[in-house]
């Protein structure tokens, strides 16, 4: 039978597919997730990220070096944390790729008591050697716009990023996998403040500077969240939107123009 994707079908009895932005999306406004995922409903799209990108791949590029080796990345080292190495596995770059998530292989979970299988593509996980289990790993791009100290996961939009790695942990623990309640976020802040040239005679180079945050995954809103998604799919109006919802407030402020 075909996949269950995209616009739900309730005579569909094969697992629904939702990404894990499709439940952030969710948790922020019940609203619009049923408007994209119920009633079809395709929202404005917005430009891709190139450069947090292209610091996504060069990071994987230097901890593959490592993980075809088995050794600890230098940066951990110099860190305190030589008891992480890249992990290695035979699913691991499928596990990385979000698009098309559901397929065999990738990182997703059928979560039985709703029927929606779940999963999506993270950045890196990292093998504790003392312990042997599993450190869930997200790479960030940013550049900071005051020299105001170091990065930290106080900012409330940053909430997304917790749930993120609270939700690849469950998976691959639902999967098996001897996960670690600690994860990390390995931040690069592009350096706009220090005094270095930037432009040379044939390239610019910016420069990074790195920040390890360590993390304590909480798993305990997902299965709830899980449930209310189900009960969302199958409601036959619309649920109002979030206080914080923009395109909620666009819409309120269009219908009494």
């Amino acid at each position: 039978m075909a996949r269950h994707r995209g616009k739900f079908d309730k005579d569909n009895k094969e697992p629904y597919e939702l990404s894990r932005s499709r439940i952030e999306n969710f948790v922020r406004c019940k609203a619009c997730f049923y408007m994209e995922q119920v009633e079809g409903i395709k929202f404005p799209s917005i430009p891709g990220f190139n450069i947090n990108e292209a610091t996504d791949i060069l990071l994987k590029r230097d901890f593959d070096k490592y993980r075809a080796i088995g050794e600890p990345h230098p940066f951990l080292v110099a860190n305190g944390r030589d008891f992480l190495i890249p992990f290695q596995h035979e699913h691991f770059e499928l596990w990385t790729q979000s698009l098309h998530f559901g397929a065999k292989d990738r990182l997703n979970f059928v979560h039985t008591n709703t029927n929606l299988k779940v999963g999506g593509g993270l950045d890196d996980v990292w093998l504790n050697i003392n312990t042997n289990c599993l450190h869930i790993v997200d790479y960030k791009s940013t550049s900071q716009k005051s020299d105001k100290g170091p990065i930290t996961l106080d900012d409330f939009w940053k909430a997304s990023y917790k749930r993120q790695m609270d939700l690849y942990v469950w998976v691959l623990r639902k999967k098996g996998f001897h996960v670690d309640d600690t994860g990390y976020f390995l931040y690069c802040d592009g350096d706009r403040f220090s005094d270095y040239d930037f432009l040379s005679s044939t390239i610019a180079s910016m420069n990074f500077k790195m920040t390890l945050i360590e993390y304590q995954t909480n798993e305990t809103w997902i299965e709830p969240t899980l449930n209310e998604i189900r009960e969302c799919l199958y409601e036959n109006k619309r649920p109002e939107h979030s206080e914080r919802c923009e395109y909620g407030k666009f819409l309120a402020q269009s219908l009494n123009e």
